[in-house]
């Protein structure tokens, strides 16, 4: 059995038609779509609507952690207009291309920036949504856990802890556990380019070392100091940021 693992497309469609070649499944670990390329400030919603200048200074901003300042003038650029529905539009086209892309069978759950109720428009009948739930492929169980959690960003899907910490203990003693986040361990959780902690949690740590699933599988942080450790008997990987490697992580058994 052979199933590729990705997550972190941010709209790279074009790969992700090509994700699921050789395998028997595929697995995404969310974040679909695409708000702004820190990496090529003109690419992704933000830029769109606003312009490559503007996509610019809003990442000079936060990557100096000065999110106040960040959200002020992003402020100052929406007025007038409707937020919501400018976003939603330029989500639901993203989001037509992508799931477009989903081999079958596709199973997927939820990243911090996605946004939930949009799924099941798209989602096709190869692709399974799960997000505190179990499926079980090639005779393993695989528990999925989306989002994450609360940050100074304000992300669309990010949860409280005890929520967060309630889809865990939902899931339950598992193969494989799959979450966009990582476990709170400073070495999966720190960005080396950012140069800043992303936010893991404490209770996927909590049940990792409680339950002892053969592997923990999650993104979320594209460069981490450490791309994979053995917490226990559970090997924990980075499937890596998609977005920029068009790769997908290859799991056998």
């Amino acid at each position: 059995m052979r199933v590729h693992v990705v997550s972190d497309v941010h709209g790279n469609s074009t790969d992700l038609a090509r994700a699921g070649d050789g395998a028997d499944a595929l697995v995404c670990l969310g974040d679909l779509v695409l708000f702004l390329d820190y990496a090529d400030h003109s690419r992704g919603i933000f830029p769109d609507l606003f312009g490559k200048a503007n996509a610019t200074r809003i990442v000079e901003l936060r990557t100096a952690r000065r999110f106040e300042e960040a959200r002020a003038f992003g402020a100052r650029l929406w007025d007038g207009i409707d937020r919501g529905p400018a976003i939603e539009k330029a989500v639901r086209k993203q989001y037509a291309e992508l799931f477009a892309a989903f081999p079958t069978p596709t199973y997927a759950t939820y990243g911090n920036v996605d946004i939930p109720h949009l799924w099941d428009e798209y989602a096709g009948p190869g692709t399974t949504v799960l997000d505190g739930q179990r499926a079980e492929i090639g005779g393993r169980v695989f528990g999925f856990v989306g989002g994450g959690l609360r940050t100074p960003m304000r992300t669309p899907y990010e949860i409280d802890d005890e929520e967060y910490a309630a889809k865990i203990e939902a899931v339950g003693e598992v193969d494989v556990l799959c979450t966009h986040i990582p476990p709170e361990v400073p070495e999966l959780v720190y960005d080396t380019v950012a140069r800043r902690f992303e936010r893991g949690s404490r209770a996927l740590l909590a049940a990792v070392k409680r339950t002892r699933p053969r592997y923990a599988l999650f993104g979320h942080v594209h460069q981490p100091l450490a791309r994979r450790m053995r917490i226990g008997a559970t090997e924990c990987v980075n499937v890596g940021h998609f977005a920029g490697s068009g790769r997908p992580w290859a799991l056998e058994w």
